[in-house]
């Protein structure tokens, strides 16, 4: 089954909505409208009586809210109504609460087990508090923002890989539709996220005659015939707009 997403110009690009209950990455740099999309996607669930989760791991909820009020969705209307839901499941504590903490307990035995405040939170915490919320609200619309801010292993890449595509995995199986957001790092390189998700769309910033031009693209849209060109993306009132007209990165003469 397919649903809408809720982007102005994306359904007809994918045969009509995305697949159900898949995985969908969104990759792009700041600022190139990656929470803009996501949230546009709980919107439109709500529209449709649908819950929505959106998961932070960066920002607070109440300045995603804040920023998202400039558009002309009435999100706090779907946020009184519990249709949109949002999960604070970033590092929580005071900046150098842990430091004096560490400092206290190191005295007399030179150690400590305590994590500082600025480690990322696990994968595995990450997915035992969505699938707490997904059980409890009957969420089947996802927003996990970012799969970036997730403290996965560094030290061994193999392992690394391992935990990213077990995570995905774990995702897939909760029966929801959802939207992963990720930092782009580099353009010509593939991450084991790309592979492991239904989908990848990127959101490009670039320069282009000295003006910063906004690009959206279909890398890959499993059971799905899309187009992977660049097109014009522009922000409106109403949100992310995709343009179909084809546009290129290159320089004009």
């Amino acid at each position: 089954m397919r649903i809408p997403s809720g982007i102005d110009g994306l359904d007809e690009l994918i045969e009509g909505g995305l697949l159900s209950n898949r995985v969908y990455l969104i990759s792009g740099s700041p600022g190139a409208g990656k929470t803009t999309f996501g949230l546009q996607f709980l919107v439109q669930g709500a529209k449709m009586n649908e819950i929505g989760l959106y998961i932070t791991l960066l920002d607070s909820p109440h300045n995603i809210i804040e920023d998202f009020s400039s558009y002309s969705f009435d999100l706090n209307a779907y946020l009184q109504q519990n249709k949109i839901l949002f999960a604070d499941v970033g590092p929580r504590l005071d900046y150098g609460y842990m430091d004096e903490l560490n400092s206290i307990f190191s005295v007399g035995n030179g150690s400590n087990n305590f994590e500082t405040e600025s480690d990322a939170p696990s994968p595995a915490s990450v997915f035992k508090e969505i699938e707490t919320y997904v059980t409890q609200y009957n969420v089947t619309r996802l927003v996990i923002d970012s799969l970036s801010a997730m403290r996965f292993t560094k030290s061994d890449r193999i392992v690394e890989e391992k935990e990213i595509s077990r995570f995905i995995r774990q995702l897939k199986r909760l029966g929801c539709t959802t939207v992963l957001l990720s930092e782009l790092s580099g353009q010509d390189s593939y991450k084991t996220e790309q592979y492991a998700a239904h989908g990848v769309i990127i959101l490009h910033s670039f320069l282009r005659d000295d003006e910063l031009v906004r690009a959206f693209q279909i890398v890959k849209m499993r059971g799905t015939r899309h187009p992977c060109t660049l097109m014009e993306l522009k922000f409106s009132d109403n949100g992310l707009k995709i343009h179909h007209n084809k546009i290129s990165s290159r320089k004009t003469n």
